[in-house]
Parts: C-alpha cells; sequence; structure tokens
C-alpha cells in the first residue's frame, strides 16, 4: 500500500487498484457496499480508533449488535473468519483480514456529549454519536438509536479483576482490518474524536478506507 499523506482525501490502494478515502479526524463517513463487497479500513497513523458499525440497506433498524456477536462468537474481540451479526442475529460483516496485533473493542459505547460532560468537558465536544448521525443524514437515514459499534483499534484490556483500563493502541501506522460485507449494507466509520482519556494516544488523527 503506497504511503498516505495526512492531507490527501484520495490515493490508491495498491494492494487492490481501489481508491483511497479519507475519513477526517474527528469525523464520520457512510457507505454503501452490495454483499459480497470488502471494505478496508486503514490505521494511518496507527493510534486512531475507528467507531465502526452496519446496517441493513432495506431496514435501517437492522444493525450490526456486538452483544449479538459476541453471543455467537464466545469471545470478545473478533478475529479473523468470524462474523459479526445483527440485532436480528444475521450475519453482516465478516472479518476476513487484519494486519494490526488484533487487538480492537466491542464493549464500550460510542462517545457523545453526555460522556465528555462526565469527563469535565464544558461546551460542545466532537463525538462519535454525533457523527453517526451525520454521517447517515449524507444518505439522507436516521438511526433509531445509536447501537454500541466496533471500535476497531482500541485498546481496552480486561483486568483479572475483571476491570477495563482505556490505554493507547497497538496496531501501527498502515495497518488495517478488511471487512467483508455478508448482505447490502450500510457501513459508517467515525475517526473517534476522544482526547481526553488514552484511547486515541491523545491525539485523534485521520484514517483511510478503500473499497473492492
Amino acid at each position: 500500500m503506497n504511503p498516505i499523506s495526512p492531507d490527501t482525501d484520495k490515493d490508491t490502494d495498491t494492494d487492490t487498484g481501489s481508491a483511497l478515502t479519507r475519513i477526517p479526524a474527528r469525523s464520520g463517513v457512510a457507505v454503501r457496499l452490495a454483499k459480497g463487497m470488502t471494505i478496508k479500513v486503514i490505521n494511518t497513523h496507527g493510534h486512531q480508533v475507528v467507531d465502526t458499525w452496519a446496517f441493513n440497506q432495506h431496514d435501517i433498524g437492522e444493525s450490526m449488535s456486538m452483544e449479538h456477536s459476541r453471543t455467537a462468537m464466545l469471545k470478545i474481540i473478533p478475529q479473523v473468519g468470524d462474523t459479526l451479526l445483527t440485532n436480528h442475529r444475521r450475519a453482516i460483516l465478516t472479518l476476513v483480514e487484519d494486519t494490526t496485533p488484533g487487538v480492537h473493542d466491542t464493549l464500550i459505547a460510542a462517545c457523545d456529549r453526555h460522556r465528555y460532560a462526565q469527563l469535565g468537558v464544558a461546551g460542545h465536544h466532537d463525538n462519535c454519536t454525533d457523527n453517526l448521525a451525520a454521517a447517515l443524514r449524507t444518505l439522507g437515514l436516521t438511526a433509531q438509536e445509536t447501537p454500541c459499534p466496533l471500535n476497531l483499534f482500541m485498546n481496552v484490556p480486561v483486568c483479572e479483576n475483571g476491570g477495563l483500563k482505556f490505554v493507547p493502541p497497538v496496531s501501527q501506522a498502515g495497518q488495517y482490518v478488511a471487512l467483508r460485507a455478508e448482505m447490502d449494507a450500510i457501513v459508517v466509520m467515525s475517526a473517534c474524536p476522544q482526547d481526553v482519556t488514552a484511547v486515541n494516544g491523545m491525539m485523534p488523527t485521520d484514517a483511510h478506507y478503500s473499497i473492492a
């Protein structure tokens, strides 16, 4: 894959010949995938979490569900070959490639204005919940709720005592995951704007994606 300039919206993925598109820092994008298509989500700078959702193109009320997926996978972090399910327990995305160390999160809700208020932020703070809504609006859609996202590259270790920690991602610049659509889907990705905890290494940045 070619190196990506942080200021470039379009480049080319030399692995697939597909265009690379920027997910601007602190913002979200929504794309339509036909069944069988694959989306590659690239951690351009190596320390950026990408909150990821998927919805049935033909029924926005059916969405990728972390709780249903964990039940089917019997694990809290998907690995290559694992399929993520919807709230109707149907396959929607399969993880087909992962060049990272495989550290992702399915436990933590998307950040929102309430979360930042709890963290002591006064006034508006960009957040993934708003990014999801804004990205869907570009397609003329509104989600009925904000599902728990698949937090790609997010590092939330579970301690021996059952506690959780927020620590920086372990992925390196240019590493990626690839997800195959198992139905006609809408995929939304938010380059998480969290800069109060360590989940983005305190420095939110762009990410990129390509579709094949």
